[in-house]
C-alpha cells in the first residue's frame, strides 16, 4: 500500500491538522515508512506463540473479592442535596 499527496492531505484533514504544502512530501515519506513496516511485521510467523501481557512471566496479582456494605453510609449521603434512611433521595423523573 501507498500513500499520495492527496491521501496525505485527507489524513491531515480527517485529523484536523494543518500541514503545509511543503510539508506533504515528507509526511508522505514517512506515512509510506510506517505503512511498509507493518507490511514487514505481517510476514512474521507468529503461529503457535502465545499472547503476552509483559515480557516477564509473571503471575497477575489478585485481591480476594469481597463484598462489603462500606460501613460508612452516613457519611457518603452526608454532602447529598436530600437523603432519607441512609439513602439519596432524587427528585421523580417518570411518571
Amino acid at each position: 500500500m501507498s500513500v499520495d499527496s492527496a491521501t496525505v492531505r485527507r489524513i491531515a484533514h480527517l485529523a484536523r491538522i494543518k500541514v503545509k504544502d511543503e510539508e506533504v512530501d515528507h509526511l508522505q515519506g514517512e506515512l509510506n515508512a510506517i505503512l511498509a513496516f507493518v507490511e514487514e511485521l505481517s510476514k512474521v510467523d507468529v503461529e503457535g506463540v502465545e499472547p503476552m501481557t509483559s515480557v516477564v512471566s509473571m503471575p497477575m496479582k489478585k485481591r480476594e473479592d469481597k463484598i462489603t456494605d462500606g460501613g460508612i453510609p452516613e457519611k457518603i449521603v452526608a454532602n447529598a442535596p436530600a437523603a432519607e434512611d441512609n439513602y439519596f433521595r432524587v427528585p421523580k423523573v417518570v411518571e
